[in-house]
């Protein structure tokens, strides 16, 4: 299994453009993590969550993905409702919160101006991603929270984004043998819109584990 130095970087400083930002809110935030985010949890996961990327208050803050902002309050509560989680909330890097079975990472481990990376910054971080999906244990799902972290995926395992097209709760065979799940992202627009409710979230959830049992 490829080790933590393949799959991430903290020092990272491909991208020009975030690497100047986090400079920037590390001086004006100095107590905030302000580098690129690690993922989290199972080191063999059966599930792979793969969101857009930190957040300014939450993992850009805290260190750890969806950790501290809105967009964790019901992807936390969902994984603890589902198994996944020991806590149904995530506050901080150190509040002893344990992940079972499943694993979190972003299609670009830096925060992005306005939260938009723009798409040379998603292909120079594909790499990290690449060899995430890589070192998934046989028979793991992987759950793109959001188009942007669909396409990263599909990039990441080189296939075409036309061949396999976004949509909430779609499930995609992928080539070998793997299966990829969509949701919208559980970011604050998407939610306070209704656009992703709870229960079309749980239903997400459900069905993997649906899913899983009948491999």
């Amino acid at each position: 299994m490829p080790s933590m130095k393949t799959t991430f970087d903290l020092n990272c400083r491909r991208c020009p453009r975030l690497a100047s930002f986090l400079d920037e809110v590390k001086v004006q935030q100095p107590d905030y993590h302000a580098r690129p985010v690690p993922p989290f949890g199972d080191a063999e996961p059966k599930l792979l969550i793969v969101g857009l990327a930190p957040g300014m208050h939450g993992a850009n803050r805290t260190g750890r993905p969806f950790t501290g902002d809105y967009a964790g309050v019901l992807l936390y509560d969902t994984l603890h409702k589902f198994g996944y989680a020991s806590a149904p909330v995530s506050v901080s890097a150190d509040d002893g919160l344990r992940l079972t079975g499943c694993r979190i990472t972003n299609a670009v481990k830096c925060l992005p101006p306005a939260n938009k990376p723009e798409g040379s910054e998603v292909s120079q971080c594909n790499g990290f991603l690449a060899e995430e999906i890589k070192a998934l244990p046989r028979n793991a799902a992987i759950l793109a929270l959001g188009n942007v972290a669909h396409g990263a995926v599909l990039k990441a395992l080189g296939l075409k984004l036309s061949d396999y097209r976004f949509g909430h709760d779609v499930r995609h065979d992928l080539p070998d043998g793997s299966v990829l799940y969509d949701s919208y992202h559980c970011s604050r627009y998407n939610t306070q819109t209704r656009r992703l409710t709870e229960a079309t979230f749980h239903a997400v959830f459900a069905r993997i584990q649906q899913d899983s049992r009948g491999v």
